[in-house]
């Protein structure tokens, strides 16, 4: 009896999920980056439980747990306030990092987020970051001017 339970174990672990994705700062280097990790301890579970991982190497790298969503909610959004300063929402959880220094700041307000850099989100089983649209560059010229 006990050999069937050990065969079925990897079946029951086969559905969970356990992933991550990152934002490189320097893309020149992996040295200085932002990761989401989102992991379900059981297929049966509906909730995926998520962290927030700021590495900048050699001098820190810190983790900062996250709430827990439903599986099929799965939504970092990420922005830049400049410095090295960046801004995580996922649903109503609001977190503010120094990437330099590995440590948690103090929520921002609603309207200071900073600019929009892209989106972990989960495309099937897998934890994919997409970096954000550039807004559209605005109109130059004497537009509506006539002669």
């Amino acid at each position: 009896m006990r050999r069937f339970w050990i065969l079925l174990t990897p079946l029951l672990l086969a559905g969970c999920i356990k992933g991550s994705a990152s934002y490189y700062i320097d893309d020149a280097s992996n040295d200085h980056v932002i990761t989401v990790r989102a992991e379900q301890e059981y297929f049966w579970k509906k909730d995926i439980t998520l962290t927030l991982v700021a590495s900048h190497m050699p001098e820190c790298q810190r983790v900062f747990p996250m709430t827990s969503m439903p599986v099929d909610e799965v939504s970092v959004e990420l922005f830049s306030n400049g410095d090295d300063i960046y801004t995580v929402r996922s649903g109503t959880e609001v977190m503010q990092v120094d990437t330099l220094g590995c440590a948690l700041l103090a929520e921002p307000a609603p309207k200071a987020l900073g600019q929009p850099v892209g989106t972990f989100f989960l495309d099937e089983k897998t934890m994919t970051f997409e970096k954000a649209t550039a807004p559209p560059a605005p109109a130059t010229g004497a537009a509506g001017a006539g002669g």
